[in-house]
């Protein structure tokens, strides 16, 4: 037997909106194809958040040295020599690596 016209209609569209919505699912931005690409951007981002971070809690403790209370002097002897070019022939400087 054959459907009325009117409810063939009604079936192909239900069958296209479900399509469209599983071309979506698949394909579309939060799809599964774009899985591996939103997890990869996750890691890039997490790794520039810890760079970020070290960065930060470096200049936090720079800030903290130079605390106008108690300042470090050794700290505030460099910033000076190295502001106003002023260094002895006889000035050793020693760099210390992380």
């Amino acid at each position: 037997m054959h459907k009325p016209p009117h409810d063939q209609l009604k079936q192909a569209l239900a069958l296209a909106a479900l399509l469209v919505l599983t071309g979506f699912a698949l394909g579309g931005p939060t799809g599964l194809l774009s899985w591996r690409e939103n997890a990869q951007a996750l890691e890039e981002n997490r790794a520039r958040i810890a760079a970020l971070t070290e960065k930060r809690d470096a200049l936090r403790n720079r800030v903290e040295l130079l605390d106008p209370e108690g300042a470090d002097p050794d700290l505030v002897s460099e910033l000076v020599r190295e502001d106003l070019g002023v260094l002895h022939p006889d000035d050793v400087i020693i760099t210390l690596e992380d």
